[in-house]
């Protein structure tokens, strides 16, 4: 390599299968000359790449390198992330960078920046065609912030920074205040990470994703026929009741920490990579958010570029109400409804607690496309819960808790729209993973 090991090449062999990766290009230079940059002129040019396996699979990484020219990106630096792109997509592997970068090459000044254009432009071009996972290792400022935002899957180490103006330069703001750049407030507040922790976590779950795309179905090593069980305490959270159906009980949540009351990630079932959408209570409220529906849409695009199924696990009985939501919640609305009906992969709904209203609609509904709809008999599933619809139909005089009593058994039941065609069938909650497994391997 021409170096001594250094923390670019570390993060690529942390993330490696042992002794599997083949460097590239170790020699390219950079061909500038302006600002007496040609006495700096050091092997990698700023960025190592090559290729290598995670648990057997083929991928292709780039590491950069901010021990050598700050890992600024000038052309050849460029040159050689473009090769990367280019071998992988020649073969369909993935894609993966880690970012470390003090920004463009000042010395290569237009050169530089068509240079980060041109990754930019090839990191667009290729989205849904190959994986891109990125992990925000360093620093990650300015355009270069575009590429973590484009990629499939973002993971960013703690302590590392991402921020398109740094948190300083900001009115009003210091990093001490508001730390808009840290690892935090990306997972949290902005919503681009998907995981952050310490190198070794993230690596960990780079591994975990990629053993899940490209979407190759492997041998389960779990039962088929394996009961689920104690779902009936699991009910209020998504990614409670599919870890509990996974394979292995293995269910990988993305960007766990923005919009938490929506629920994405991935799992296997019976060996098949399935995308899970779903709802978590927060504070004991079950809503659909403008942020949530954001989340949701985006990964659903993700599940149909890459040909993942999709189960949605639907616990909704509202919209979020304040006037921050009325200004967001339509279009993102809008957003989510679009990427379910437009999506073409198969597409499963399971109702675990309650479906009211037009939240339920929106969530994956019959009506909207999904293929099959599975709910569980005590789920409540209707235009609205019976005690405030019973409000709204007592006349005066009318016996309330008669009119709420009868609301609840005819038309607040899973039972009564499995009756009129909106639910294909009614589960036990221990049969639920072999009958989710089942309605998936159909459309196989």
């Amino acid at each position: 390599m021409g170096n001594d090991l250094n923390q670019a090449q570390a993060r690529i062999n942390a993330l490696l299968d042992d002794n599997s990766f083949v460097e590239l290009q170790s020699l390219v230079m950079s061909r500038n000359t302006d600002f007496n940059l040609d006495a700096k002129k050091e092997p990698s040019d700023g960025v190592i790449i090559g290729h290598g396996l995670i648990d057997g699979t083929l991928v292709f990484v780039f590491s950069q390198n901010a021990d050598v020219l700050g890992g600024t990106i000038g052309e050849m630096h460029a040159k050689k992330i473009l090769s990367v792109y280019d071998m992988a997509l020649k073969v369909g592997a993935p894609v993966i960078g880690f970012l470390d970068c003090n920004g463009v090459r000042l010395q290569e000044s237009f050169d530089a920046l068509e240079a980060l254009g041109s990754v930019l432009e090839k990191a667009a071009d290729v989205k849904g065609v190959i994986p891109q996972l990125m992990c925000v290792a360093g620093n990650c400022g300015g355009g270069l912030s575009v590429l973590p935002a484009l990629a499939d899957f973002t993971f960013m180490v703690d302590g590392a920074n991402l921020f398109v103006n740094s948190p300083d330069a900001i009115k009003g703001n210091r990093a001490e205040e508001c730390d808009t750049a840290s690892a935090a407030f990306q997972y949290e507040e902005a919503g681009t990470v998907d995981v952050h922790g310490s190198l070794t976590e993230v690596v960990t779950c780079m591994r975990q994703v990629i053993s899940m795309i490209p979407n190759d179905i492997v041998e389960a090593s779990d039962d088929l026929n394996r009961a689920s069980e104690g779902l009936e305490d699991k009910l209020t959270d998504a990614a409670a009741v599919a870890t509990e159906l996974a394979d292995s009980r293995q269910f990988i949540e993305l960007k766990a920490g923005f919009a938490k009351e929506m629920v994405t990630g991935l799992m296997k079932l019976d060996g098949v990579t399935i995308g899970v959408v779903g709802n978590r209570e927060v504070e004991g409220n079950a809503y659909l958010s403008a942020a949530g529906c954001e989340k949701a849409a985006d990964f659903v695009d993700l599940c149909d570029m890459y040909e993942i199924p999709v189960l949605s696990i639907t616990n909704v009985e509202a919209f979020k109400s304040c006037t921050c939501q009325e200004r967001r919640l339509p279009r993102a609305l809008a957003q989510m409804t679009q990427r379910f009906v437009d999506a073409s992969i198969p597409k499963i709904n399971l109702i675990t607690k309650q479906a009211y209203g037009s939240p339920y609609v929106l969530m994956n509904s019959k009506s909207l496309g999904a293929d099959l709809v599975y709910a569980f008999e005590d789920a409540k599933v209707g235009a609205m819960e019976a005690s405030k619809a019973a409000k709204i139909l007592t006349d005066a005089g009318v016996d309330f808790d008669a009119i709420e009593k009868d609301y609840a058994s005819i038309q607040d039941s899973a039972l009564t729209a499995a009756s009129h065609g909106h639910i294909d069938r009614i589960l036990s909650k221990a049969d639920t993973r072999k009958y989710i497994i089942a309605g998936f391997e159909m459309f196989f």
